[in-house]
């Protein structure tokens, strides 16, 4: 594993990795030492810490969860072999560059130069960074190099830690877990503090009022996230957690911890860069979401994805163009009708026609902004409730405000008036899709819906939907044509990048040949 001190990278730094690939090492190799004011202060480190969460979870590690969840379909190039799960041998620049050598080794720097000036409510955020970022890296792998990692020549190989010490801690391994590291970080806010973020380096809450305050219902939230990942192994866990930090996180969109990005080259949202700039052949809308969306006339589907021209001649046999009516007025569609063209997982291994591009349904402004401006959402509001609505229904001793049915619908209506949709819009939509708006059935088919809808909320953050797919199951996603990768399905987990199996000693007990199929701790039954 790289442990060299990187520090100080900026939003165009971070977002030029993008378009990096052989020569990304020499780009972000430095040793200099981050407590020198010639090299970094705690303003710029802070604010690329953040930004550079933004990116890592919308770059390569979130466009192949998308493909896996199946909110895009891979058409060439990489994307149609991950879309395949031919993930083995990729992700070396993702691991050493934006995860340890990136946000991880950012957050830890920051933490402890924060120390050294006296200044809490930096370390305390950098602090909920390192968690957020950690939780990124062991979700998709397992176990990772956790409680001796970040130490630079201190421990150049550093030990594996188990994913359940990651979350649950353990004391005789000295393993902090990710649960206290982010009740720490919240304890550090409240704080006096000689220096504190603010409008010039906070890109997230820096214009609230009070954005200290922010960041502590982020922390809240990210219990709540923490909460829910490990609901189903470590029930009592995470109702408790649960009824601790609800109170304290998010209580409208307005809340939501999402990482801005802007227009010009080089500081765009990486889902910009890579599907309008870089390789806009690679990928489009999957078959698979734009059915479940067409089915109930989801106003969200042109938001998120672009129409594409009505057709002229014959279908494709693949039936991938799909006409969906215009918006609803008062319940009623509009006479506008628009047409989506999607894809099916895993076809250009079956030969199945891909679309011109000027004929594929592909993310949208709300997604990926006019020239890249849109943020990445990583926690939000939306998520918050639906979190609720399942915690309602399946962990009994949870104490929070509604039911299980009215956080439900509370999350549908957050997640469309998010969008721009109307309050007025959402009631309509609700009235003509009771079979959306209602939770019925068992426990399991009800948890079903709530997940399916979440699914839909989360387009344009793959990795919080590949989460709750392998946590649960939901939504019952098909398989794609032509599987390849370990066994076939689904992968449960990333492989490893083989320079991290050679290069660091501490990943000995790690079997190079995992199977991608075997589930990581908090999935298994």
């Amino acid at each position: 594993m790289k442990n060299q001190k990187i520090v100080g990278i900026t939003l165009a730094a971070a977002v030029a990795l993008s378009t990096f690939s052989c020569n990304r090492d020499k780009f972000l190799d430095v040793n200099t030492s981050p407590n020198s004011p010639a090299v970094v202060t705690m303003p710029l480190l802070f604010t690329s810490t953040v930004v550079y969460s933004g990116f890592v979870a919308t770059n390569d590690l979130g466009r192949a969860a998308a493909l896996f969840v199946q909110h895009k379909a891979g058409t060439g190039n990489q994307m149609a072999d991950y879309d395949r799960y031919n993930i083995r041998g990729s992700f070396d620049n993702q691991w050493n560059l934006e995860l340890y050598g990136g946000t991880l080794i950012n957050s830890q720097t920051l933490i402890d130069l924060a120390a050294t000036k006296s200044s809490p409510a930096y370390g305390g955020i950098a602090k909920l960074l390192k968690a957020y970022n950690f939780s990124i890296a062991t979700d998709l792998y397992g176990d990772v190099p956790y409680s001796q990692a970040l130490k630079g020549r201190e421990n150049q190989h550093p030990r594996y830690d188990k994913q359940e010490d990651i979350y649950k801690g353990n004391s005789a391994l000295g393993i902090q877990s990710l649960i206290d590291l982010v009740k720490e970080g919240l304890a550090d806010l409240d704080k006096p503090s000689t220096l504190k973020p603010g409008t010039t380096d906070d890109p997230v809450y820096g214009k609230t009022a009070n954005n200290i305050a922010q960041w502590k219902k982020m922390g809240n939230m990210l219990l709540l996230k923490f909460a829910n990942t490990i609901s189903k192994k470590e029930p009592a866990l995470a109702t408790s957690l649960i009824n601790q930090a609800a109170a304290g996180a998010f209580t409208s969109n307005a809340d939501d911890f999402e990482v801005p990005f802007g227009s010009a080259s080089g500081n765009q949202n990486p889902l910009y860069s890579f599907n309008y700039v870089n390789r806009p052949l690679d990928q489009m809308l999957s078959q698979r979401l734009l059915d479940s969306m067409r089915v109930v006339n989801d106003p969200r589907l042109p938001i998120y994805f672009t129409p594409t021209p009505t057709p002229t001649a014959t279908v494709n046999p693949t039936g991938t163009v799909t006409t969906l009516p215009g918006p609803l007025v008062n319940g009623v569609p509009t006479p506008t009708f628009l047409t989506f063209t999607g894809y099916q997982n895993g076809g250009t291994a079956s030969g199945l026609t891909i679309p011109a591009i000027g004929n594929r349904s592909r993310y949208n402004i709300y997604i990926r902004g006019n020239s890249g401006e849109a943020p990445a959402r990583l926690l939000t509001n939306f998520q918050r409730l639906f979190i609720l609505a399942e915690s309602a229904l399946t962990l009994p001793g949870v104490t929070v405000a509604g039911t299980a049915q009215s956080l439900y619908q509370d999350a549908i209506r957050a997640s469309m008036t998010k969008t721009g949709i109307t309050d007025a819009a959402v009631t309509a939509y609700f009235a003509a899709n009771p079979n959306v708006a209602t939770l019925r059935g068992t426990t399991e088919q009800k948890r079903n819906q709530i997940i399916t809808q979440k699914w839909i909320a989360w387009v344009g953050n793959g990795i919080e939907a590949y989460n709750d797919y392998r946590r649960t199951g939901y939504p019952k996603l098909a398989p794609v044509l032509n599987p390849a990768g370990d066994d076939g399905i689904l992968p449960q987990r990333f492989a490893l990048p083989l320079s991290e199996l050679t290069a660091n000693a501490g990943a000995e007990g790690q079997d190079v040949n995992i199977r991608t199929s075997v589930p990581v701790w908090w999935a298994t039954k």
